[in-house]
This record gives structure tokens, C-alpha cells and sequence, in this order.
């Protein structure tokens, strides 16, 4: 068996061009123009890398990116005073804070901290809280998100179907799991702590893998016709590769998506649909508190 490839380019190239017709008439009725703001601290590569494909996106779809970096010494105020800025800025609509952070600063603090209604990302208590309610209103983390359009978009049957996804970080792995159990899957979590792990990942019709480690996933862990779906970006000599050992899984798996080429198209494609979709968001706000204004003065 030699796994499909799951490329993520055509359905990137969709969601995009979808965000550039959302992007357009969202200009012409309310007459201006959403921003994306990218805020890096410290120079992580896998950062830049992000960085990078996220402005080439944007210059794509005509949606204008501000860039702002910090020296990875800087302290939590100076960061916090710099999201502060960004979350009064009218002319940003969406705020995105790069990951890693350097360890000294919190990313709890960010996550409080970020407009609810900027936070492109999900990475907000607010936004958190909403997934989990399957509102539709919801900015969901981008990662995850992409993947799932990845699923939907070559069909892969999720109702009823057995996910493992490897990961519990908050802006990934746990979303991940959300999402799918929304769509009526029976889903395992494991994570670093799991005993036995191979005995789960055969288990999976539909298997992620977010845990951030080369070679975590290897053929003898996969269930035969198993899709596989790789958010690992790791970085050996130079080259970026996922958690998954690509060469020796794909004779195992029915589908697979590739590092490069794979979920990171997809990611970077959500993050601008949620841009216009957090600017249509906040002019709702705009306008109730307009409305609000209004009955108040008579």
C-alpha cells in the first residue's frame, strides 16, 4: 500500500480565494480595510518560517500585515504594552502572537490579554470556551482548523470514526480533539505521560500527530488504511520535517499529509479567513454599541 498524499495547496488555494472575495466585499460595504498584525519575540525558526509564508499569504489576498518584533529579553510589560497597542488599533483586525515564547514570558498572560474579538488564533479563554460550544461565532485556532478542512475537503469519513491525536497543547492538540468529536468521531488524547502509546495509535482510522518530535509516529504504530495527519515542524539540519517518519508510514497508511506541503498552507490559509471573519465581528460590536449610543441620547 503507498498512503494518498494529502497536499495541502488546492485546499489552501480555496480557502484563500474564498477570504479574498469575503476580503473585498467587506471593503466595499464598510469602506475599509482589515489588518493583520504578526507580533514575534525572539527569532525561534520555526517562527520565522511561519512569519514569512503568513506576510506571502496576505500580500496574496491584498490584506495588509503589520509586523512587530521584540527582543527575546523583553520583559512580560514590554510585551504586554505592545498587545495593548495592537487591541486599540482600529485599523488592526486580527493579532497574532507568534510560538514559542521565550520561557520567562507567559502565555496565559498573552492569552488574557489579546482582544477576544483580534485573536485569530483562538488562543483566548473566550474563544477556548466558545469551540467548545461549537459556536459558529468562534475564531478557532488556526492549526487545528486546518487540518479539520483538510479532512472535509478529500472526504475522509469522520462520523463514527476512531481519531487519535498525539498532543494536548491548548492551541492544537485539545482543539483538535474538539473539533472532532464535533463531527461525531470517538476520540483519544494522548500526550507526553501516555503509557503504551502504540497500542492507541493502532487504534486510529484517523491519527494526528502534534506532539513537535521527529520521528514519533513510525509504520509499526499505524493501523493499516489509517490517514495520518502531521502538524510536527521540526527542524534537522537545516530542513523541516514532521513527527511522522513519512518514507516508512506511507506504505502503511491509506492517506498522509506531507512536511512540507501539508497542514502548514492550510494553517496559514485559516489565519486569513479568520482575519476578515474577526473584522466582521468587530464592526457587529461597532455597530451595537452605535445602536447602544443612539437610543442613549434620545
Amino acid at each position: 500500500m503507498t498512503a494518498t498524499i494529502l497536499d495541502g495547496r488546492p485546499v489552501a488555494r480555496d480557502i484563500r480565494e474564498r477570504a479574498r472575495g469575503e476580503l473585498k466585499r467587506f471593503s466595499s460595504v464598510y469602506s475599509w480595510t482589515p489588518g493583520l498584525a504578526v507580533l514575534a519575540v525572539g527569532d525561534d525558526p520555526s517562527a520565522v518560517a511561519y512569519q514569512r509564508a503568513i506576510v506571502t499569504a496576505a500580500a496574496a489576498i491584498d490584506l495588509p500585515v503589520s509586523e512587530h518584533s521584540l527582543p527575546a529579553s523583553s520583559r512580560q510589560q514590554d510585551l504586554n504594552a505592545l498587545l495593548d497597542e495592537l487591541n486599540d488599533d482600529d485599523a488592526v483586525s486580527g493579532i497574532l502572537v507568534l510560538q514559542p515564547l521565550p520561557p520567562h514570558l507567559s502565555r496565559i498572560e498573552v492569552a488574557d490579554r489579546v482582544d477576544p474579538l483580534k485573536d485569530i488564533d483562538g488562543i483566548t479563554t473566550f474563544n477556548a470556551g466558545r469551540l467548545f460550544h461549537d459556536d459558529r461565532d468562534v475564531l478557532a485556532p488556526s492549526t487545528p482548523a486546518g487540518g479539520m478542512a483538510l479532512l472535509k475537503h478529500y472526504q475522509i469519513p469522520l462520523s463514527g470514526a476512531h481519531a487519535t491525536v498525539i498532543g494536548r497543547s491548548p492551541v492544537v492538540g485539545r482543539p483538535m480533539a474538539a473539533m472532532l468529536l464535533a463531527e461525531n468521531a470517538t476520540v483519544t488524547t494522548c500526550h507526553s505521560r501516555t503509557r503504551d502509546l502504540p497500542r492507541f495509535t493502532r487504534q486510529a482510522d484517523i491519527l494526528v500527530s502534534a506532539a513537535g518530535r521527529p520521528g514519533t509516529v513510525t509504520a509499526s504504530m499505524v493501523k493499516p488504511g489509517a490517514t495520518i495527519i502531521d502538524f510536527g515542524v521540526n527542524f534537522i539540519d537545516g530542513h523541516m520535517v514532521g513527527d511522522v517518519d513519512a518514507d516508512s508510514v506511507s506504505d502503511v497508511a491509506g492517506a498522509l499529509t506531507p512536511v512540507p506541503g501539508g497542514t502548514g498552507r492550510v494553517t496559514t490559509a485559516i489565519l486569513l479567513r479568520n482575519t476578515v471573519k474577526a473584522a466582521t465581528l468587530q464592526q457587529r460590536r461597532r455597530s451595537s454599541h452605535t445602536a447602544f449610543a443612539t437610543r442613549a441620547a434620545v
